[in-house]
């Protein structure tokens, strides 16, 4: 009997053993090794741009939203200042071909790419694509660079080890560690959004910077994080296999060259299919068709449910854009629909998206909602209800998010995204509201003012400044 236990033991503690040796090897023991050879390939991004803005002339100011705002504002005196923005990157070729986000470098004027932490480089832009969030840059210099390669983000899996490196609030070169949390996920950024999510730490600065699997390869482009107060172990990268086309369409012509259908779309739901007598929601219901588009000329309809295009199944209404978008123009493809309770097939040769009145219509430019406040040498936005609800703030909190900072601003020590949320005890609505404020003191005999802000760790505190 003894004997019999003492193997049942043995045998206990060699099962035991080897299940923690097979544990043990998918956790790696460091991520040193790793860091070291990838780091060389990681770029800091610095760019600069000259911003023009008029002082007003007059002795008073006029409420924002005022007829008489825009009727005065054209007698200000035009001053310009240089404006600076930081980010992140990846070299893919040994020539000094750099992968970035467009709105890293969105206006710049000139683009400094630092190396390895040390050697700096002038850089230009290949190519870049708002709609995807990609630029192309060519380092200006004969130097050879370590380049890094993109691997097959289609084979990444939810759980899998991922690495993270970039440019952080300006630090550089600093590395962070998670999985892949979720994959698919869009966010609403633009209409082309399958962004892997993850848990490695994400913050201002990482934007354009490379996401890594476990053996060094490029699977995503670091690109948003999940509210306005920094990590909070939510964020999203472009997949690389998403980003290789349009990394190879900006290299070749400068420009993208997507698909275009000509259909606007919705979702389909249960009480669609119920009603369309389809076995399922599934699909992409067209809400309209643009005149004289691809569809047009091949007979899609309103109302039409789109199941499959060009062999492939579209389960969800999301799914649409994205293949569209990737599909060479000019190619005829296959269509399949629901239409009047039967499915039908559609011959369409595809238009090109950029030269479309559709994406004409969606490129006009938008109005910018920052705002200059001179006094403190800030730019700021609203708060929105949006921001509030994201970033957990009491539900009746307003203010002004600030958005850039002057290096001689006096709150120079705040960061973007802090919140002004009170100036002279008065409490913030907007930041015209803001503005009127700064300027009034400005005028004053009161050099110094308190203000009261929601730092980016949502702790509230005052500040005395001295307005410059």
């Amino acid at each position: 009997m003894k004997q019999k236990f003492s193997k049942i033991l043995i045998l206990t503690i060699l099962v035991f053993t080897f299940n923690t040796h097979i544990n043990a090897k998918t956790l790696p023991s460091s991520f040193a090794d790793l860091a070291e050879k990838l780091m060389p390939s990681v770029v800091n991004i610095s760019t600069t741009q000259t911003i023009t803005t008029n002082t007003n002339p007059f002795p008073f100011q006029f409420p924002p939203g005022s007829p008489f705002e825009d009727m005065f504002k054209d007698f200000g005196t035009p001053q310009q200042r240089k404006a600076s923005a930081l980010g992140s990157g990846f070299i893919i070729d040994t020539t000094g071909v750099v992968i970035t986000n467009n709105h890293v470098i969105k206006g710049a004027e000139d683009i400094i790419v630092r190396v390895d932490g040390e050697k700096e480089f002038a850089a230009k832009v290949i190519g870049a694509d708002p709609l995807s969030d990609i630029a192309v840059l060519q380092i200006q210099s004969d130097e050879k660079f370590v380049p890094v390669k993109f691997g097959n983000s289609d084979k990444s899996r939810i759980g899998d080890w991922v690495l993270a490196i970039g440019n952080p609030f300006g630090l550089g070169g600093t590395v962070t560690s998670g999985i892949i949390s979720a994959r698919n996920r869009s966010i609403g950024l633009s209409r082309y959004e399958d962004f892997i999510q993850t848990d490695a730490s994400i913050n201002v600065g990482n934007s354009g910077g490379p996401l890594f699997n476990m053996d060094g390869d490029v699977i995503g482009i670091n690109t948003a994080i999940l509210g306005q107060a920094g990590s909070i172990g939510i964020g999203f990268a472009i997949p690389a296999n998403s980003a290789k086309r349009v990394i190879d369409q900006l290299i070749k012509y400068g420009e993208t060259k997507r698909g275009w259908l000509g259909v606007r779309i919705q979702v389909v739901t249960k009480e669609i299919a119920e009603v369309e007598k389809l076995d399922k929601a599934r699909g992409a219901l067209v809400a309209s068709v643009a005149d004289g588009s691809p569809s047009d000329k091949a007979g899609i309809q309103s109302g039409d449910i789109i199941l499959e295009f060009d062999g492939k199944p579209i389960n969800e209404m999301q799914e649409l854009p994205k293949i569209v978008a990737e599909t060479d123009v000019g190619k005829t493809v296959t269509v399949k629909v629901w239409r009047s309770r039967k499915e039908i097939s559609k011959k369409i040769k595809l238009g090109r998206l950029e030269t479309s009145e559709d994406f004409k219509a969606e490129a006009k430019p938008k109005i910018n909602k920052n705002t200059y406040i001179e006094g403190l040498k800030i730019e700021a936005r609203t708060l929105t209800k949006q921001d509030v609800q994201e970033r957990g703030l009491p539900k009746d909190t307003t203010g002004a998010v600030i958005t850039k900072i002057d290096n001689d601003s006096p709150i120079n020590y705040l960061k973007v995204n802090n919140i002004i949320v009170e100036a002279q005890k008065k409490k913030i609505k907007t930041v015209g509201g803001l503005d009127l404020i700064i300027k009034t003191a400005f005028r004053s005999s009161e050099k110094t003012i308190l203000i009261a802000i929601y730092n980016n760790q949502n702790q509230r505190r005052y500040i005395g400044v001295k307005l410059n």
